[in-house]
């Protein structure tokens, strides 16, 4: 009895040691204390599709191809944004609007309002995303002798010891890129054209060896192609630390042959403004590459940077200095997104906060020619300084990116003043586009201040304001363009941001942005004003082969 007794007892115990331990509580990420529940309708959801009949069949059966490739570069950039899995990250969000307000912002951070923290359980973001160490100072970093750690296309992290090193993108971001590369090998060969032909497979060996400019050259040199995709390591405003490391990202582009036809012959006034640019010879003395390209697309697919937060309207590439130099640079607007925010989001707003008889200067027409000669001001002025300190880019560090995009904004309404006086733009008034510039300011400012773009708006915005360039009027609550001193705000703030630029002037470019980055108490109020009329923020994509009719 006592055998019988003690082998139930072993097997109760066998069982019981069997049983799986209880799980712990599944954690969710609720919203932070302080989120304003009214943020996760600041999207307008707006559909991209465009008139695939123009598209040979061969075209149309590259389309889902590349969004394949694009999706990839989707998966590569939440790696360099966010720490950790993005599908288990996602799982702990039960809110369906909390989860997709998430994935526009590519983490828990809201990219429109200073990367301010959404949910619980997170911290600050890390200014340099997930391109350096964590712990690392940026005094550890600029002291640390390895000629690749300024690389574009490198992570800096730890070794077994320690000590830091860089990881080659192509060998962090293998198992994505081999895929990536492998699709644009396959779109290549549906391809009825040899540029895009030659592209695509350059662009594909350029994923597995972070040699770009190669693919760069060619894409430059495509003219006839209508399906397009801009696809890799790009632009440099996740690194907010320094701004030396590139985030992939992805455009699936239809060439609007009409419209591109219409841009032309801006492109042959680019030496001539150089010249014309109201400043000391010395800061205008590089020559804009004579081969650059003004187009206009329906963008059919975003993926990755660019689809984060705020959506990009228009794109100037590539970014290398002596590429654009020698080859000069494809300014490419956006048409089918512009028109979107245009709609959406400017008109309601200019009749909320734009002098009621200034109104009729509101015009789709000079928010495309203000989108536009922004990105060709790109190319205007000067890459290199004038003193030994290397490139614009590597003399300004962080400020970089913020001092470039206001270059861009003031050069391309200053192009836009030019090209008027001599006939050249025929369409509506001056005060068309000084009118649409103040207007499309709200909408930017509206971004929030942490960014490049939004660094840039604020310093426009903060000089404009202290040059009479408008008013406010406190009983109507709007603001009028004065056009003369607008006119003058516009030269001076061009010959200022030009000056440093040359200078490499970094104490001095930190000191302005310190000063006239900052939204003001007055701003705020207006700005609150947009919000509780219900003007969406900015635009968030319904987009996908679904979407298209593929």
């Amino acid at each position: 009895m006592k055998n019988i007794f003690l082998a139930i007892l072993a097997a109760t115990l066998l069982l019981s040691a069997c049983k799986e331990k209880p799980k712990p509580p599944k954690v969710v990420f609720n919203p932070a204390k302080d989120f304003d529940s009214t943020r996760l309708d600041i999207y307008a959801p707006v559909k991209l599709t465009t008139d695939l009949s123009q598209l040979t069949e061969n075209e149309r059966k590259m389309i889902p191809i590349l969004i394949k490739a694009a999706d990839l570069m989707d998966q590569i950039f939440w790696k360099q944004a966010f720490d950790g899995d993005k599908t288990e990250f996602l799982s702990h969000i039960e809110d369906e609007k909390l989860k997709n307000f998430a994935e526009i912002n590519y983490g828990p951070w809201d990219r429109l309002d200073g990367d301010k923290i959404f949910l619980n359980h997170f911290f600050k973001k890390p200014l340099g995303a997930n391109f350096y160490p964590k712990k690392m100072t940026k005094e550890e970093f600029e002291a640390w002798d390895d000629n690749t750690k300024n690389s574009l296309y490198t992570v800096v992290t730890h070794d077994h010891t320690g000590n830091l090193k860089t990881v080659p993108y192509h060998l962090m971001y293998e198992t994505q890129v081999k895929k990536a590369s492998k699709y644009l090998k396959e779109a290549a060969q549906l391809a009825e054209t040899e540029d895009l032909k030659a592209y695509l497979n350059a662009r594909a060996e350029a994923l597995l060896t972070d040699d770009y400019d190669p693919s760069d050259i060619l894409w430059l040199q495509m003219k006839d192609n209508t399906l397009d995709i801009i696809i890799g390591p790009i632009e440099t405003y996740e690194d907010a630390l320094f701004g030396y490391k590139a985030a992939h990202e992805a455009y699936i582009l239809v060439k609007d042959k009409a419209w591109s036809q219409r841009l032309k012959k801006y492109v042959q006034f680019l030496p001539e403004l150089q010249k014309g640019l109201p400043v000391d010879d010395k800061y205008k003395q590089e020559t804009p590459g004579s081969d650059a390209q003004l187009n206009a697309y329906d963008v059919i697919y975003y993926a990755g940077h660019c689809n984060a937060g705020s959506k990009t309207i228009a794109v100037n590439l590539p970014n290398d200095e002596n590429l654009q130099l020698n080859y000069g640079t494809r300014r490419s607007q956006l048409k089918n997104a512009m028109k979107a925010k245009f709609d959406r989001i400017l008109v309601p707003l200019a009749d909320e906060l734009i002098a009621k008889d200034q109104r009729k200067h509101i015009t789709f027409e000079a928010f495309f020619a203000n989108t536009m000669f922004h990105e060709v001001a790109h190319g205007l002025g000067i890459k290199n300084t004038i003193n030994g300190k290397g490139t614009v880019r590597e003399a300004l560090k962080d400020q970089a990116s913020a001092l470039e995009e206001g270059k861009a904004d003031i050069l391309g309404l200053y192009m836009v003043t030019q090209l008027f006086d001599k006939g050249e733009i025929k369409e509506g008034e001056l005060m068309d586009y000084y009118t649409t510039f103040l207007a499309g300011i709200f909408r930017s400012v509206r971004f929030g201040a942490s960014s490049a773009h939004g660094k840039a708006n604020m310093l426009r915005f903060n000089y404009f304001w202290r040059q009479d360039a408008f008013t406010y009027d406190k009983e109507t609550q709007t603001y009028r363009v004065n056009e003369k001193e607008f006119r003058a705000a516009i030269e001076s703030l061009s010959a200022l941001i030009l000056t440093m630029q040359g200078d490499g002037n970094y104490e001095g470019v930190t000191k302005m942005m310190e000063v006239s980055g900052n939204v003001s108490p007055e701003l705020q109020t207006a700005l609150d004003r947009l919000n509780e009329a219900g003007i969406p923020v900015d635009i968030v994509f319904e987009q996908g082969t679904e979407v298209l009719g593929l």
